[in-house]
């Protein structure tokens, strides 16, 4: 496989989808640099739960100038605390803003990247630069809800880990400033129904045949 000079790739879905980890396995594939934008998200909420400002806008624009995606991906940032307070501040726009700009900085200086969240082709990458390929990832509650479980390594109550994810997605699709949608010509790709390895055959299909055309 020869290797592309350009390649931006979008991943949007809903909690616990799989788009992480087929975002990983396409980004491993193709060599690419991997932006988990629900990391970023996770993070603010994580320094805001722990610090308590009075002012989190403030506080927030204080922290990003020195904002580091690799320190923030080796963080733990998965716990149930910090996925029930996730939701809430990713409504906010002006916190939106302030992630926007985190990511847009690190796409701009790359142009063979993987990005995954939940605007990413319908705001982050809808233009300059766009995406080349956008997937949109789908998956049963009941199954998204039993993987969650597993990363949360059984410490909290399926049944507590559903409702939390079922809250989330609800929040995500109705909330005002950037909801979380699939784009037209988003390759929709249900991870309850196939394998990873098949997901990851299906997307390099895709991604092969933009660069056939």
């Amino acid at each position: 496989m020869a290797k592309l000079k350009k390649l931006i790739i979008a991943c949007d879905g809903g909690a616990a989808s799989g788009k992480s980890t087929a975002a990983k396995l396409i980004s491993k594939k193709y060599k690419l640099l991997l932006i988990n934008s629900g990391l970023i998200y996770r993070y603010c909420s994580k320094i805001i739960i722990n610090h308590k400002p009075k002012n989190i806008i403030l506080f927030l624009k204080k922290k990003f100038k020195t904002f580091s995606y690799k320190k923030i991906s080796k963080q733990k940032l998965h716990s149930e605390n910090i996925s029930n307070h996730v939701g809430i501040i990713a409504k906010n726009k002006k916190v939106r803003e302030i992630v926007n700009q985190a990511q847009k900085k690190v796409i701009k200086a790359n142009n063979r990247i993987c990005v995954e969240g939940r605007d990413i082709a319908s705001k982050i990458l809808s233009k300059k630069p766009k995406y080349d390929v956008a997937f949109y990832f789908e998956c049963n509650l009941d199954v998204a809800a039993y993987r969650r479980w597993l990363d949360l390594k059984k410490k909290i109550p399926i049944k507590e880990v559903k409702k939390s994810l079922k809250k989330r997605t609800n929040l995500d699709k109705n909330r005002k400033n950037s909801p979380l949608i699939k784009v037209k010509d988003a390759i929709l790709i249900r991870t309850d129904k196939i394998s990873k390895k098949q997901v990851l055959k299906k997307m390099s299909k895709h991604i092969d045949n933009v660069y056939k055309n």
